[in-house]
């Protein structure tokens, strides 16, 4: 059974007609069957097909499996069976008004109005301008009380609300309600001019800016027949190595601030920067934006910026590695980060949880090593699986990766790299073709698939951020923890609101 679906390879385009077409009960039949002894969901989506829709899903074993169905007007919740599904079939009613009976938690994902024009999806008073009703998971009894926290937050935080059931100070269950500002991104990325997409891919998520280019530049890559010199591959593998250590030391003194502990905190603001500053030396913008383009890179690694950068990294490493030692080896830091927010391997199993915060709960997926690109199979990375699932093992995996990162990108500074700086060409696409991307982003997998039509031009455009998996994850970190633990939970997560609220 489980060779019906038929095995792709992460960013290598097939033909739509070489794509498994199944009956509805056997497509559901089958990709339960895989789910269920151990596969994972990477992206499951309705897209249009003729005048009708028909259903893609990518799944992930020890390979990429793939099939297709003709979409009903409604069917069988998947959830129901596997909770895989959950936010997927979510996301398809609102986006298209395919409802999944018997879904457990049907609400609104991200409160805009569907493709085909189908009212009522949810039951609800639905306004396109702004969410409307939404039916909040309610627990009864004499002592329960109800705290909500924004969707306007201190600072300069994103929009999300958090809705907190306790029984004093006791969480019984948080439901996050996000989508306040879905911008329509893939919509953005189907219409717009081809030398305007990895601007937009980019900008999809600030703080994530290498990856969601990778994402899109591999796919276009593809599809065009548009080769990589090995010199752009060590750059962009070096690029999205200095974007995931600046977000992880950054996270590092963000927890450490959590817990009163400042001069880990300050310590780690400083490097990020100067993280940062060693992606601003690479391609001119601090966050990578302008480093990735289809066909290669835009900027050289000349021996100048070479040496520079493993000056800067010999610096760093040190002091990269005391901070860390001082924050692990502090008792009180110890004391608030082991056994606060615990996850366990089984719900992050059913959760799907990816990057960090899985593998803080012991599963040891990474894209980098599972389903490599770039120049990652020539590279050795661990497992960094750690078992407890709590704040500790969430901190840890990020401290572990970091150092592992350095050493990474130290030995591909050895030697000279060499390329031919592209700037985004505008080649042809294969038209009635798949391809689906896979990159191990900071947060964890990150994916992109685009369908082409018969002219060669994109049918469907499909992103998936890791966030989407794990914001759930946080909502079971909170259960039987005190409400004041919160901050610390929600900063070991780090979760993105523009990666999800596409």
């Amino acid at each position: 059974m489980t060779t019906d679906f038929k095995p792709i390879s992460n960013g290598a385009a097939i033909a739509l007609a070489d794509v498994p077409h199944f009956s509805l009960d056997n497509f559901a039949c089958r990709a339960l069957h895989l789910v269920s002894n151990g596969g994972k969901v990477v992206q499951f989506f309705a897209y249009p097909h003729g005048d009708r829709l028909r259903f893609l899903a990518v799944l992930r074993t020890d390979t990429l499996l793939t099939a297709t169905c003709d979409a009903p007007d409604t069917y069988p919740a998947m959830t129901a069976t596997c909770e895989n599904f959950h936010l997927f079939e979510r996301e398809i009613a609102e986006q298209t008004g395919i409802i999944p009976r018997g879904h457990p938690w049907l609400k609104m994902v991200r409160y805009h109005a569907n493709a085909r024009g189908v009212a009522d999806v949810f039951g609800n008073d639905y306004q396109e301008d702004i969410p409307g009703k939404y039916d909040y998971y309610a627990v009864s009894g004499d002592e329960i009380h109800e705290v909500a926290v924004g969707p306007v937050h201190a600072g300069v935080i994103e929009p999300g609300h958090f809705r907190f059931n306790c029984i004093g100070e006791r969480v019984l269950n948080l439901e996050i309600q996000l989508g306040y500002q879905h911008r329509g991104v893939e919509p953005l990325l189907l219409q717009a001019a081809p030398n305007r997409r990895p601007f937009i891919a980019e900008s999809i998520a600030g703080d994530t800016a290498v990856a969601n280019s990778l994402c899109l530049a591999q796919a276009i890559e593809a599809l065009s027949g548009m080769p990589v010199d090995a010199g752009a591959k060590i750059i962009r593998t070096i690029g999205l190595e200095l974007e995931r250590i600046a977000n992880h030391v950054g996270d590092l003194g963000a927890l450490s601030n959590d817990v009163a502990f400042l001069a880990p905190a300050n310590y780690c603001g400083r490097m990020r920067g100067d993280f940062l500053n060693m992606s601003l030396l690479l391609c001119g913008n601090r966050f990578g934006k302008g480093l990735v383009r289809p066909g290669g890179v835009r900027f050289c690694l000349t021996d100048d910026i070479r040496n520079t950068l493993v000056q800067r990294i010999a610096e760093l490493k040190p002091q990269v590695s005391h901070v860390i030692d001082l924050i692990f080896s502090t008792s009180s830091v110890r004391s608030r980060f082991e056994g606060c927010g615990r996850v366990s391997r089984s719900d992050a199993e059913k959760l799907g949880l990816v990057g960090p915060a899985g593998r803080a709960c012991g599963l040891p997926y990474d894209a980098r090593r599972c389903f490599p690109t770039e120049h990652y199979g020539n590279l050795d990375i661990p497992e960094n699986a750690e078992a407890t699932g709590d704040v500790y093992a969430r901190a840890k995996v990020r401290a572990d990766e970091t150092m592992q990162s350095i050493r990474l990108i130290e030995s591909l500074l050895r030697h000279p790299v060499e390329t031919h700086c592209v700037d985004g060409e505008n080649l042809p696409l294969t038209p009635d073709s798949l391809v689906v991307t896979i990159n191990e982003a900071w947060r964890g997998e990150l994916s992109h698939c685009i369908l082409t039509d018969e002219t060669g031009r994109i049918l469907h455009y499909k992103v998936k951020d890791p966030s989407f998996h794990n914001w759930n994850g946080l909502s079971m970190a909170l259960r039987n923890t005190g409400i004041s633990d919160f901050p610390l939970n929600n900063k070991s997560f780090n979760l993105s609101y523009c990666g999800f609220d596409l």
